[in-house]
């Protein structure tokens, strides 16, 4: 079993200036927290999200708790031709740190993306896969590049199994979940792989258990009564689940292929650390797979 890193708290991180973030869902929750730290570290952000005005009000809180710089993008990671509008744009960009934060759970029925993915694994997936490759070439300019996917426990869930991943023959709100978050730790091995021995490095993380505004597709009156249990018994706060993402994305000791979760009792929040792999992430068919699915169903050739 992965031994437990020495305490950390994100005092630690060395001075980021001159390098530039590039946050999905920044604007809220983990994605806001983490964006916080980074900037009072020095470095440059670039905000994205679906909504130009809580972006807006986002930057300006940050510019002025930290006198960061910061700009944003509006992308919706359920429209490739968002992405694809959004990424141009930033074509001459260099992107030293990208953090594929965003994500959306729970939804209640299955729906679809503007392209016809199912909306969970669309979004949190195949939205990251199409926002990594149309990134790439800002990526690459980088001397030091690294790309943090936020995963779940979720995607250690025996339901996450990468089969039907548009949920076509049964669809259940946390089982397309578990799937999306397991389809971000094996995209993230399979990128590690193909960018060995590069400037790219690719971890991927999990942020133990927080209340945020991925719980806002939660219906029904159980469900509100046990989040809002869940908030002060065993969910931590949207700054400590920031963590594993800050140091993946910080530590000299994260290396590419790592995935990286919370120390403290059921990997629910505390100091980050090495946590084990699904058995099946690491196998290079299985990644291969995932790929080529991604760019079938994008229409992306994803080339490193």
């Amino acid at each position: 079993m992965p031994t437990t890193t020495s305490h950390w708290t994100p005092v630690q991180i060395s001075d980021q200036t001159g390098r530039t973030a590039f946050i999905t869902g920044g604007n809220s929750g983990i994605g806001y927290e983490t964006a916080r730290v980074l900037a009072g570290k020095g470095a440059r952000l670039i905000l994205a999200g679906r909504d130009a005005a809580r972006l807006d009000e986002a930057s300006a809180r940050l510019r002025a708790e930290t006198g960061a710089q910061v700009s944003t993008a509006v992308i919706n990671l359920g429209s490739l031709a968002s992405i694809a509008d959004a990424t141009a744009a930033l074509a001459d960009e260099t992107i030293d740190l990208l953090l594929n934060n965003a994500g959306v759970m729970n939804i209640p029925t299955r729906r679809t993306t503007r392209d016809g993915f199912e909306l969970t694994f669309g979004t949190n997936h195949l939205g990251h896969f199409a926002l990594t490759a149309g990134l790439f070439p800002a990526i690459r300019r980088s001397q030091a590049a690294r790309i943090v996917t936020v995963s779940a426990i979720a995607g250690t869930w025996r339901s996450g199994r990468l089969n039907d991943l548009m949920s076509d023959h049964r669809y259940t709100a946390m089982g397309a979940y578990a799937k999306s978050k397991r389809a971000n730790i094996v995209f993230t091995e399979e990128l590690a792989r193909r960018t060995a021995g590069s400037n790219i490095e690719a971890m991927v993380v999990h942020p133990g258990s927080a209340v945020t505004n991925l719980q806002r597709h939660s219906t029904g009156a159980l469900s509100r009564i046990v989040i809002a249990l869940m908030r002060n018994v065993v969910m931590g706060s949207p700054e400590g689940a920031a963590w594993p993402s800050l140091w993946a994305a910080t530590s000299p000791d994260a290396r590419s292929g790592g995935f990286y979760g919370p120390a403290g009792h059921d990997q629910t929040s505390g100091t980050p650390k090495p946590v084990r792999l699904p058995a099946d992430a690491t196998d290079p068919a299985e990644g291969a797979r995932l790929w080529q699915d991604s760019e079938r169903y994008t229409g992306i050739r994803f080339t490193i």
